[in-house]
């Protein structure tokens, strides 16, 4: 504490949120002379300082400081005093920390215990505990539901009486520095948060809704270290496959999935696995998730012009070895994409498909020339993600002869066992009766065969049928062998696979 004013009364100013403190500019920070001393600067929000003054103890004494001043004290009081999110939580039952905000709906109201930060700040702790990936909060008439996605499925936590919606949304937006007065239009923020001791990223996306506005926050711990190749879930096979199309000097590889199949874990392993330094590698996603050591992220920012396909422009004149595309969107990023894997670049990206097949496909109807996609693409991963059995409760079990039958539809292969294990639940899969997730690869690697087929305009159905006589293993079929194996059960890969077409 020694770098902190002499005199600071800590308790003080911890009352007002940090948000708070560093929207409005000002900063409580002792009682003397029967009146609270507040740090201001030329710029502090009076509005907000004005609220706070009807709040406080005492009369007010402003004294005008330097903006950076107020923040590195702001700053100290904050983290160097060992501050956490947790050491705001008070071991409550969510549901009693919103039924007693609704009793108290002032953002600065109750300074003593603060229920409106005790209330955000133990959710996300508790979604963290969860391991959720994302928060759903959802206005409806009389109340409000709030709900966690834990392993890629979402969970009802909490359903807070209608008196939380409007302290517990404007305490949100104003901690990721969003218009609290704006709830006619969406709006996209973020915070960073610090939780016993880790760093951990919060977008935060707010849609107008009949009820009022819904809110979406996406967790993202920033201290988890980048999976490599054996942490996938890919077999020996498939990592000989991948080493083999991330290590050459040219070519397009792309990762297909729909949102939330892990497409960016799978490409900042493919980056983690080839950054040395003597590679020149460049990204430019939407947004930047991870840093990486060593490697130059450009971030998207349609506003002022920077698009995937400008930006790729720029990195093209940067000398790059590597690049990495966040997305193909559209046909300019796509010949961009096409263009520079032809030109001495190893390029990775992402597709929105189905299946690594319909990658090609997208790439055609898009607009491009199927005589350059067989030319610059050299494989595509489609991948989705499964719910991996919790090891403490799963159970085995014989499924019946004629379920058997249906899960191997038409597959070519016979060696599926008689017998597997089925989800139980228990404290602590939270009762779901699984625990965390694994990725299913179908890796499609272009042959000759296969780039006369693309210049002859082949149907997909015909390309599928190409690539499996080829030995290519499906998503549902990979899907299968996990299942045999025990690591997740036939019913999630079912649910997972079934729209895809690969069992067939």
């Amino acid at each position: 504490m020694e770098h902190i004013q002499e005199g600071l009364d800590l308790e003080l100013a911890r009352a007002v949120p940090a948000a708070i403190a560093r929207r409005g500019l000002f900063l409580p920070i002792r009682i003397y002379d029967e009146r609270v001393e507040v740090f201001v600067t030329e710029e502090t929000d009076r509005n907000m300082l004005d609220e706070y003054r009807m709040h406080a103890p005492l009369p007010l004494r402003p004294i005008k400081v330097e903006r950076g001043a107020l923040l590195e004290t702001l700053q100290q009081i904050h983290q160097e005093s060992g501050f956490s999110m947790e050491s705001l939580v008070i071991e409550k039952p969510l549901s009693t920390l919103a039924n007693h905000l609704a009793e108290k709906i002032d953002l600065l109201d109750a300074a003593d215990d603060a229920p409106i930060v005790q209330l955000v700040n133990s959710l996300i702790v508790q979604a963290l505990r969860d391991r959720a990936s994302d928060i759903h909060i959802e206005p409806f008439e009389n109340d409000i539901i709030v709900r966690f996605r834990v392993d890629g499925l979402l969970h009802v936590v909490l359903r807070p009486p209608k008196p939380v919606q409007a302290p517990l949304m404007s305490r949100i937006k104003v901690m990721a520095g969003l218009d609290i007065a704006e709830k006619r239009l969406p709006q996209d923020g973020a915070m960073r948060v610090q939780v016993g001791k880790k760093n951990v990223d919060v977008r935060v996306s707010v849609l107008p809704g009949h009820h009022g506005e819904r809110l979406v926050l996406r967790l993202l711990n920033k201290d988890e270290r980048i999976a490599c190749f054996t942490e996938l879930g890919l077999t020996e096979e498939q990592m000989v496959w991948m080493n083999d199309r991330t290590k050459v000097s040219h070519g397009l590889l792309l990762v297909t999935g729909p949102t939330g199949s892990g497409k960016s874990t799978t490409l900042y392993a493919a980056l983690s696995n080839i950054n040395t330094p003597e590679k020149n590698i460049l990204t430019i996603e939407d947004p930047i998730e991870y840093s990486l050591v060593g490697v130059g992220q450009i971030q998207v920012a349609p506003k002022i012009g920077l698009t995937f396909a400008k930006g790729l422009r720029s990195i093209l004149r940067q000398d790059p070895d590597v690049i990495m595309v966040g997305e193909i969107r559209d046909l300019e990023t796509a010949e961009i994409v096409i263009q520079a894997s032809l030109t001495g670049h190893l390029i990775v990206s992402t597709l929105h498909t189905n299946d690594s097949v319909g990658a090609i496909t997208r790439l055609i109807d898009m607009g491009i020339e199927p005589f350059l996609v067989g030319s610059a693409l050299d494989g595509v991963v489609a991948q989705r993600l499964v719910r991996r059995l919790c090891e403490q409760c799963k159970a085995p079990y014989s499924p019946p002869s004629h379920l058997l039958s249906m899960y191997r539809g038409n597959l070519p292969w016979t060696d599926m066992p008689d017998n597997y294990f089925r989800p139980v639940g228990c404290e602590i899969c939270l009762g779901t009766g699984y625990r965390g997730r694994t990725a299913l690869f179908e890796l499609l690697t272009i042959t000759d065969a296969l780039r006369e087929q693309l210049v002859a305009r082949a149907s997909d159905h015909y390309l599928r049928h190409l690539v499996r006589g080829e030995g290519m293993i499906t998503l549902y079929e990979a899907g299968l062998r996990r299942a045999a194996s025990g690591l997740t059960s036939l019913d999630e890969v079912f649910r997972v696979t079934r729209q895809t077409g690969e069992r067939t």
